[in-house]
């Protein structure tokens, strides 16, 4: 091997670095957030619904741009959209953290999921262009690892920035690594376009799906405000009011929309692909059982994760009175596991296959979580949680290093890169989902569990029932924290913390399930062999330039 190779093999390893360290940063702003929400609900006002869209809007936004960005970068060049969606990005988290109230921290929030649509498609593109053969499965590895670990990470670290100093600084902490990954970009990252693409801009097929994602998270997350069925209050549209009065509330309403949106979408891109235009999205792709089953499970990986990040911090930190940087030391302990799946991955694929590996991790999941909605109690160490956590980050670091790989794994080479885009925006529509759907669960399951408790506490009026049920509802149980510091309110305490308990425990089981679907899912992906060759091994049909 001459020395010009050997630079050119150094080069390349040190562009998947970049590339890494820019995934990092966009990965990290899905889950920072979490544990600090006890902090800016405090701070900021928040109530329950606006704690949620806090989360979720972001993947929200991300997953419905994902796409649509990775075509423009396949047109326009990959480095150049990756350096405007860092700086995109770091605008945003510039925005975020100088909010004084939820809507500028929204606005602030959506701005980053701009960015960081510019910058994720452009990682995994970019990998396939310049990896080749065995190389490019482990490309693909450290892409899961990136993913699954830096997740797991960002609890911690956002734990640690608001404890030690404000919580604007889990916005503030991208500026410096935004800064290494432009530097890295000009310095070591080769531009690369799609050789060949059909004509056109697929604009209607991107308005149907924005829609379609949009509506049906809008309703997940305001069901609990709006009511479910019958309507609970007011629906403000533009020139038009929806009555409180109203046979039905806007929200299944919404829910049909979204679908309605959705199946109109996957029509389109059909029509699209077969006059030869320019599309999204192939529906022909999941026609492949391994990309269609694994999508699947990569939905159902992401949405344990995030509904676990949601719920988790809010009852460390306000039913066990941890700290955010305690309840951030509890969640680190995914990545201590996922970092460990890590290194023993690669035997464990080498002996039984990577679709075994996804499959044992996501039991490891499942069984993680029901084991914590099991021992979960008021009064739970959170060493004891910790450990259980560990046990889920395994799996959560064996399942996501081998699901990219596995979805691709029998894509043909020229559809590699929509296969790509295609799998990372499931994973983003996952992460949203995880906060709307779980989060909806435990608004319900705090709607039924607090009132119950609180009829134990004798002398205690209905009308104050109510009141502090509503308010510990809504506040995400911020409520709580603030009722400790009166005397004569530990029954009170007591019985909010045990319905909150209450709560979690149910929603955290329904997370378990989701991730039990996911497992039979994972059933269904065709075995391959340790070692056998993919589709993506192959040339990807990408020119570099």
């Amino acid at each position: 091997m001459t020395e010009e190779q050997l630079d050119l093999g150094r080069k390349k390893w040190i562009t998947l670095g970049v590339l890494a360290l820019g995934l990092s940063m966009v990965v990290l702003d899905g889950t920072i957030v979490s544990v600090s929400l006890p902090v800016l609900i405090d701070q900021l006002s928040l109530n329950f619904t606006q704690a949620q869209w806090i989360t979720s809007i972001y993947a929200v936004v991300l997953a419905a741009l994902l796409i649509t960005s990775g075509r423009l970068g396949d047109r326009l060049g990959r480095r150049r959209m990756f350096a405007l969606g860092v700086l995109i990005f770091l605008a945003g988290s510039v925005l975020a953290a100088s909010a004084t109230s939820a809507w500028p921290l929204l606005w602030g929030r959506i701005v980053q999921g701009i960015g960081a649509a510019g910058v994720m498609p452009g990682t995994l593109a970019t990998m396939n262009a310049i990896f080749r053969g065995r190389d490019r499965i482990i490309a693909f590895a450290v892409w899961g690892s990136v993913i699954s670990g830096v997740a797991a990470i960002g609890p911690l670290l956002g734990g640690w920035l608001t404890t030690n100093f404000t919580w604007p600084w889990i916005f503030l902490v991208n500026i410096p690594l935004g800064a290494v990954v432009l530097i890295g970009l000009v310095l070591f990252v080769p531009e690369t376009r799609m050789g060949k693409a059909a004509p056109g801009l697929d604009v209607d097929g991107f308005l149907l799906s924005a829609a379609g994602f949009a509506l049906l998270v809008f309703a997940l997350i305001e069901g609990q405000t709006y009511g479910w069925w019958k309507p609970l209050r007011e629906f403000p549209m533009p020139g038009f009011k929806w009555s409180e009065n109203a046979w039905i509330s806007p929200i299944p309403v919404f829910l049909a929309l979204g679908v309605l949106a959705l199946v109109l979408f996957i029509r389109w891109e059909n029509h699209r692909n077969l006059v030869g235009r320019s599309a999204l999205l192939d529906p022909k792709l999941f026609l492949i059982p391994s990309f269609r089953w694994g999508n699947v499970t990569a939905f159902a990986v992401s949405l344990g994760e995030f509904g676990l990040l949601f719920v988790l911090p809010l009852f460390m930190v306000n039913v066990l009175g941890l700290s955010t940087l305690g309840a951030g030391f509890v969640l680190a302990a995914m990545a201590v596991g996922a970092f460990f799946a890590a290194g023993i991955a690669e035997g464990i694929v080498r002996k039984v296959g990577p679709v075994r590996v996804v499959q044992i991790g996501l039991a490891f999941e499942a069984v993680a979580i029901a084991l914590v909605a099991l021992f979960v109690t008021p009064h739970i160490s959170g060493w004891w949680l910790a450990i259980l956590l560990v046990v889920y980050g395994v799996g959560l670091g064996m399942a996501s290093a081998q699901l990219t790989g596995t979805v691709l794994a029998d894509v043909p080479p020229a559809s590699s890169g929509q296969g790509s885009a295609t799998q990372s925006t499931v994973r983003q529509v996952g992460s949203a989902f995880g906060t709307a759907v779980v989060g909806a669960l435990l608004s319900v399951a705090l709607g039924k569990d607090l009132p119950r408790r609180l009829e134990d506490v004798q002398n205690l009026p209905a009308s104050a029932a109510d009141t502090l049920s509503t308010a510990t509802r809504e506040s995400a149980g911020g409520a709580i924290s603030g009722l400790r510091a009166h005397d004569g309110a530990g029954a009170i305490v007591d019985a909010l913390c045990r319905g909150f308990t209450d709560a979690t425990r149910s929603t955290l089981l329904a997370a378990a399930l989701f991730l039990l679907v996911g497992l039979a899912a994972a059933t269904r992906i065709p075995f391959r062999a340790p070692d056998t060759p993919t589709a993506v091994d192959g040339e990807s049909g990408v020119d570099q330039t």
